[in-house]
C-alpha cells in the first residue's frame, strides 16, 4: 500500500530521517523529518497555473506547533490550538526567508509550505527540523525551486568553540544562537543573537554553520534523486524587448531624473506620476500592450537605473556615498507619564520607544512545547501606515511586525542587567512614526535610550544599522545604512546591532543566490563603523542610565527572610500578606528561598509595607526594650503583645519595685507599656519584665 523510503544522516551529534510516501501522498511533496525524538511533517503543494494577471508570486509558509506532539492539552477555555504564536510565527518566517529568493524569477504560481511538530523534544528546537524538511519537500516535488538548502544551529563557548545545533540547556551557557540557512554553494540566511562577540567570530560562526550544513544538502539531494517527482514544464514568459525600448525612450531620462531626488515623498509622487504616464500612453492604441507587462518593466527600468549607479560609483539616491550614515537626531523624556522614553531620528526614519517597568508578576508566562516559563523582557514593535504616508489596514500585529519587534529585542536584550540587579519585568513599545529604510534598527536605538532614560541599569548602550548590496556581473557594492528604495531594489537585507564591544544581533536576508565571504566580511566592518558613529551621537544625549529609576516607575525595595517565616507573612489563607497589600497599597512577592520583593507606587508605601514584614519576621532580642500592648491579665502576671504574633509574661514579681498584691492595681487591658526582654527558652516563650524600664 505504501512506498516508503527513507534517508537517514548524521547531523550535530543526532541522527536524522527523512521519509516519503507514507504520509501526506495527495501533496506536490510531503517529508517526514525526525530528528532525535523531535518529527516534523512537511509538505509542499503548488499550483499548475498562475492566476491570470497576478504579477507578484504567493509563497505562503506555515510553522505550526501541535501540543500533542509534547503530550499536552492546550490551556483556555477552548481545547484546541488557536491563532499562531509568536513562536510559530518567527520561525515560519524563519523557513520563508531563505527558501524564497531560490524559486525562479517570474515564476507566479501559487506555493503553499506547511510543516507541523507532531513529536517534540524537550531538549531540541524542532525548527532546524522544519527547515531541512521544507527544503527536501520542495526539492522533490518537482516545483521550479533552485535549492535544496540547508541549515543549521550554531552555539559558541569560549571553552569549546562553536557548537552544531545545541540543545536547550547547552544554549542557556552559550554565547551565541544563531541558524544559517544556505545553498551548496553561498549563504542565504543568517539569524541569531549574541552576547557582544567580535566581528570575526560572528563571520566564523555564519561560515561554520554553512561548511557543517552541506552533509544535510547531500542527504537531501540524494533522496530526491531517489524519489523527486519530474521537474515541471515551466519556463519564464520572453522580456518583451520592442515594449522595454519604448518605455525607455518614453520615461526613461525623467525616472533617472526622479531618482536624485533626496525628500522621499516628492521622489515617489514623481515617480508615481511617470508610471501612470507609462501605463496611460503605452496601454492604448494600435501597439496596446499588457497594463502588468507595463508595470513589470517599469519596475525592471528602476532597478536598472538604482543599481547602475551604484555599481558605476556615483552619488546614492539621497547623495551619500556607500558608507555615510544619515544625519541623526536622539531626544529623551520626551513623554511626562512613562517611565522612560525616546524619540530617535535616522534621516527619514523615526521611533518613538517607551520603556514600562512593572513587578516581577507582569512577566509574560509562555506555554511552549519544551514547558512553561516566565519572560521579565518585552519589546514590542508598531508600524501604523502614517509612517510611509499612507492609509492602511488597522488591526493585530503581523508577520513583519512580529519579526522586527525579535530582531529589536535581540540586540537589546544582552545588556539587560539580570533578574538579581534589578528584579522588574520590562516592556519596550517601538512605535514607528516616520520609515525610510531599517525601521528596525532605528527601534534597536531607540529602545536603548528610553531604558537608560527609564534608569535601567544597561550594561551598555546599543544601536543598529542596516546594510544593503548591490551585486552584479561587472562588480558589487556594500551600502551602509540603506533606504527603504535601497532595500527593495538591491540584494540583501544586511542587519547588525551591538555595543561598543561586540555584536548582540545579527540578521542577514538574501534576494539572491546567495553571497561570499568576502562580501559578508565587508559589510561587517562598514556596519561596525557605522554603529559606533551612531553610538557616539546617542552618547552626546545620555550615555549610561540615570542614577534612579523614574519617579513615575514603582518603587521597588527587596529583603530576606528565614524561609520558615514565609508562612506567617502570607498568613492564614493569605490573610496577613493580604492586610498589608490593602493597607500599604503595596504589592508583595515571595519566593520559596525567602527573597521578598516590594513593589509601590512611592516608597513611602514601600517602607510602610518592609517595616510590616519586618514586624513578624523578627525575633525577641534578650535585654531589648519594646513598647507593647498588654492582651491579658492573669493572677500571676500579664501578658504582653511585643511583636506581631509574640507574647511575653511579665511576672508579677517583675511588673513593679514595690510589692504587688493584685496586677490590675499596675496595669489593665489594652494598656501600653515599656517592657524588657529578660530571656527567650527553646520553646519561644518570652519572659519580661517592666522594672525600671526607659526608652531606648
Amino acid at each position: 500500500m505504501f512506498n516508503v523510503v527513507t534517508k537517514t544522516f548524521q547531523y550535530g551529534g543526532q541522527e536524522v530521517v527523512l521519509e516519503t510516501g507514507r504520509v501526506a501522498r495527495q501533496s506536490s511533496g510531503a517529508v517526514m523529518v525526525t530528528m532525535g525524538d523531535s518529527q516534523v511533517l512537511c509538505t509542499v503543494v503548488g499550483a499548475r497555473e498562475a492566476k491570470p494577471g497576478q504579477d507578484f508570486f504567493p509563497l505562503t509558509v506555515h510553522y505550526q506547533e501541535k501540543t500533542y506532539a509534547a503530550g499536552k492539552i492546550p490551556g483556555g477555555f477552548f481545547k484546541r490550538e488557536a491563532k499562531a504564536s509568536e513562536k510559530e510565527t518567527l520561525t515560519s518566517r524563519l523557513i520563508d526567508r531563505p527558501i524564497r529568493p531560490l524559486f525562479p524569477k517570474g515564476f507566479n504560481n501559487e506555493v503553499q509550505v506547511i510543516c507541523t511538530v507532531v513529536s517534540a523534544s524537550k531538549e531540541q528546537d524542532p525548527d532546524i527540523a522544519a527547515m531541512l524538511g521544507a527544503s527536501a519537500a520542495l526539492t522533490i516535488s518537482g516545483i521550479p525551486f533552485h535549492g535544496p538548502i540547508g541549515a543549521a544551529r550554531v552555539g559558541f563557548s569560549e571553552d569549546s568553540g562553536y557548537v552544531l545545533n545545541p540543545s536547550y540547556p547547552q544554549l542557556a551557557t552559550s554565547l551565541l544562537d544563531m541558524v544559517v540557512a544556505g545553498t551548496n554553494e553561498a549563504v542565504l540566511m543568517v539569524e541569531s543573537e549574541a552576547k557582544e562577540l567580535t566581528e570575526d567570530e560572528m563571520l566564523g560562526a555564519v561560515l561554520f554553520g554553512h561548511m557543517e550544513m552541506q552533509v544535510a544538502i547531500k542527504a537531501i539531494n540524494e533522496f530526491a534523486a531517489e524519489v523527486g517527482k519530474s521537474a515541471w514544464d515551466w519556463q519564464p514568459e520572453p522580456v518583451n524587448s520592442e515594449l522595454k525600448s519604448r518605455l525607455q525612450s518614453l520615461v526613461g531620462d525623467e525616472l533617472a531624473a526622479a531618482y536624485i531626488v533626496s525628500d522621499k515623498t516628492a521622489r515617489r509622487e514623481a515617480i508615481d506620476a511617470l508610471r501612470s504616464k507609462a501605463l496611460t500612453e503605452l496601454t492604448v492604441g494600435e501597439n496596446a500592450a499588457d497594463a502588468s507587462e507595463v508595470a513589470g518593466l517599469f519596475n525592471s527600468l528602476e532597478k536598472d537605473i538604482v543599481r547602475g549607479r551604484i555599481i558605476r560609483g556615483e552619488a546614492r539616491i539621497d547623495g551619500r556615498d556607500n558608507k555615510t550614515v544619515r544625519p541623526i537626531n536622539v531626544d529623551v523624556g520626551v513623554l511626562k507619564r512613562t517611565h522612560g522614553s525616546a524619540l530617535f531620528t535616522r534621516g527619514e526614519t523615526q521611533s518613538l520607544a517607551t520603556c514600562t517597568l512593572g513587578t516581577m508578576r507582569d512577566a509574560q508566562v509562555i506555554d511552549a512545547l519544551e514547558g512553561e516559563r516566565k519572560d521579565r523582557f518585552m519589546l514590542h514593535y508598531n508600524f501604523p501606515p502614517y509612517s510611509v504616508g499612507e492609509c492602511g489596514r488597522m488591526g493585530p500585529p503581523g508577520r513583519r511586525e512580529i519579526g522586527h519587534g525579535r530582531l529589536a529585542r535581540r540586540g537589546v536584550e544582552a545588556m539587560l542587567p539580570s533578574d538579581d540587579e534589578f528584579p522588574y519585568s520590562i516592556r519596550i513599545v517601538s512605535e514607528i512614526t516616520e520609515s525610510n529604510g531599517s525601521s528596525s534598527m532605528a527601534s534597536v536605538c531607540a529602545a536603548s535610550l528610553a531604558l537608560m532614560d527609564a534608569g535601567v541599569p544597561v550594561k551598555k548602550p546599543v544601536a543598529g544599522i542596516a546594510m544593503g548590496l548591490v551585486k552584479e556581473e561587472s562588480g558589487f557594492a556594500v551600502l551602509t545604512d540603506i533606504l527603504g528604495d535601497e532595500d527593495h531594489l538591491g540584494d540583501m537585507d544586511f542587519k547588525v546591532a551591538g555595543s561598543e564591544s561586540g555584536v548582540t544581533a545579527l540578521q542577514m536576508d538574501i534576494k539572491i543566490q546567495g553571497i561570499t565571504e568576502e562580501i559578508m566580511e565587508i559589510a561587517l566592518e562598514q556596519a561596525r563603523d557605522a554603529r559606533l558613529h551612531i553610538l557616539r551621537e546617542m552618547a552626546k544625549v545620555i550615555g549610561y542610565a540615570r542614577p534612579e529609576v523614574s519617579p513615575n516607575a514603582p518603587s521597588m525595595l527587596t529583603m530576606k527572610i528565614d524561609s520558615d517565616k514565609i508562612r506567617d507573612v502570607i498568613g492564614k489563607g493569605g490573610a496577613t500578606i493580604r492586610s498589608i497589600c490593602e493597607e500599604t497599597g503595596a504589592s508583595i512577592d515571595i519566593e520559596d528561598d525567602g527573597s521578598v520583593r516590594v513593589y509601590a507606587e512611592n516608597k513611602i508605601a514601600a517602607d510602610a509595607a518592609k517595616q510590616r514584614i519586618e514586624a513578624i519576621v523578627c525575633e525577641a532580642e534578650v535585654g531589648k526594650v519594646y513598647k507593647g500592648k498588654v492582651v491579658r491579665l492573669a493572677d500571676f502576671g500579664a501578658f504582653v503583645n511585643i511583636l506581631p504574633g509574640k507574647d511575653g509574661l511579665v511576672h508579677i514579681s517583675q511588673i513593679s519595685q514595690e510589692r504587688v498584691n493584685n496586677v490590675s492595681d499596675f496595669v489593665n487591658e489594652g494598656d501600653e507599656v515599656l517592657v524588657r526582654v529578660l530571656d527567650v527558652d527553646q520553646r519561644g516563650r518570652i519572659k519580661l519584665t517592666m522594672k525600671d524600664v526607659t526608652a531606648e
